[in-house]
């Protein structure tokens, strides 16, 4: 059913660098739009560690002015600029991060363009966005089911399958951190193609949702600090295929220490600050490991994996936290991220 086109769209935006404070909530006119663009009733989103850094002042890349936050939206078109040929109205679709990164080798170009920093992203109700930087949501999927796709979902999907001749294969060993988005979704994705899975976490109750998601070994890495070379031995003492680093910091270590020769360390980021005892790059040659740095991915990428979604629901279903927040809830939604009680993706659904 094709919705009526609205003239106001209530958001949020950044008004400064001074923590969530600088969140400001209002109402402005429906932004003009292109003729290569689609207008996006927005029906749901969610929240990453980006989304937290651009408020304190310490995110890296380029930011526009009072940009209306977030990268990860879902929700139904409701207007198509006059030269759009991919949507049309009624299309149910999913944002990507960097709408202009279609596939292949990342340009400077297509880095500099990301949602919610340079160009304005999904925490509004109504959004314009480049028809190129968005696909079609997956069916089966609720609107804040599909918004945790867009980073989470396609930057696990890429450190596992899309490094050129080397995708995680059937029976290969894959090491995840915690239970972030990023984590979650990588422990799915390899359970789905037959691989085993070696998780960390920090407590019981969280080690509960990786046995649900099927870990094959779970290590509690406050009571195992030195937890790296015991995932090697899980694995009959040749180490692990694949690790997903999303933490950063001390565990660079020991994830240098789990994984195996030819293995490869997926970088995703830094959550767990200066280390004290940082890799150098020249222990990937006296392990003979590849270190991959991965910023998301590509539309093509994007559209493959909410393929294998669509087609395994069962087993690839996104898991969120249970407390989903209102739009104009934004800051609690934020202060909940950022305290780390969460488990998976942080949620809020848009009216």
């Amino acid at each position: 059913m094709v919705q009526p086109v609205p003239t106001i769209t209530k958001q949020w935006t950044i008004t400064g660098h001074n923590g969530f404070d600088s969140l400001k909530y209002s109402e402005a006119p429906v932004p003009e739009l292109g003729d290569n663009q689609v207008l996006v009733k927005l029906r749901g989103a969610s929240l990453n560690f980006r989304d937290l850094m651009i408020p304190k002042g310490t995110y890296p890349f380029a930011l526009k002015p009072n940009v209306v936050p977030g990268s990860d939206g879902a929700g139904t078109v409701v207007a198509v600029g006059k030269h759009v040929t991919r949507f049309q109205p009624g299309d149910n679709v999913v944002t990507i991060i960097n709408p202009t990164y279609l596939g292949g080798k990342m340009t400077a170009q297509a880095a500099s363009i990301g949602l919610g920093g340079s160009v304005d992203g999904t925490l509004r109700s109504v959004g314009a966005f480049d028809e190129q930087g968005l696909v079609a949501m997956p069916k089966g999927l609720s609107f804040t089911e599909a918004a945790t796709l867009s980073c989470a979902g396609l930057t696990a999907w890429n450190a596992l399958f899309g490094l050129s001749g080397k995708a995680l294969r059937a029976g290969q060993w894959v090491l995840t951190q915690g239970t972030g988005g990023v984590s979650i979704f990588a422990v799915q994705f390899a359970k789905a193609i037959g691989a085993r899975v070696i998780a960390t976490t920090s407590s019981g109750e969280k080690a509960k949702l990786l046995e649900t998601l099927g870990a094959d070994h779970i290590i509690n890495y406050r009571d195992n600090p030195e937890w790296g070379p015991r995932a090697k031995e899980m694995t009959g003492g040749v180490g692990v295929d694949y690790v997903v680093e999303v933490a950063g910091g001390d565990s660079m270590a020991q994830s240098v220490a789990s994984v195996g020769l030819d293995g490869v360390i997926s970088i995703i980021g830094n959550v767990g600050g200066q280390a004290k005892n940082m890799p150098s790059l020249l222990q990937a040659w006296m392990n003979l490991f590849t270190a991959r740095g991965v910023w998301v991915g590509s539309r093509l990428q994007m559209e493959e994996m909410c393929q294998a979604i669509e087609a395994n629901l069962d087993k690839l279903r996104p898991v969120m936290d249970d407390h989903v927040f209102q739009l104009e809830q934004l800051k609690e939604a934020y202060a909940y991220l950022d305290s780390g009680k969460h488990q998976a993706k942080v949620c809020v659904a848009i009216d």
